[in-house]
């Protein structure tokens, strides 16, 4: 059992996604520096490109109160396999947080599975600053 609240929150919104096309429940937390924690969870479509991942539900959920800085981020597949974020939400966890930043895999119970920055996972990211130093020439 992982008594870290924001590896729960994650096992707990998995249980609320809605998966009934791949039944392959995603739940994910993303947490500020000030310790705020935001959970979302994937939800299917029918046509099927139109569905949300969990990390983007956790980031949307934060961006709507405010928050901007994603400290660490947790993702539970519910299996005993690592569920990485998938290449676009790679590049959405990027828009607001530092290549340095952990991105955890939990199993449903919480048990770790992995661990990679965000600079592991998106080597060579685009990022906000990306267009700072092109803006300014620096690019």
């Amino acid at each position: 059992m992982n008594n870290d609240p924001l590896v729960q929150a994650a096992i707990d919104v998995r249980l609320r996604a809605y998966a009934p096309y791949s039944r392959f429940q995603v739940g994910a937390a993303v947490e500020m520096a000030d310790g705020r924690i935001f959970a979302g969870c994937n939800v299917e479509n029918a046509a099927y490109p139109e569905g949300t991942c969990a990390e983007a539900g956790a980031i949307a959920a934060m961006v709507a109160q405010g928050g901007r800085q994603i400290h660490r981020i947790v993702v539970c597949g519910g299996t005993d396999a690592p569920c990485t974020p998938c290449g676009g939400c790679r590049q959405k966890i990027r828009e607001f947080a530092p290549p340095e930043t952990p991105v955890t895999m939990v199993s449903a119970g919480g048990t770790v599975l992995l661990v990679r920055t965000l600079a592991d996972l998106l080597p060579d990211s685009f990022g906000p600053d990306s267009l700072t130093r092109q803006r300014s020439g620096l690019g």
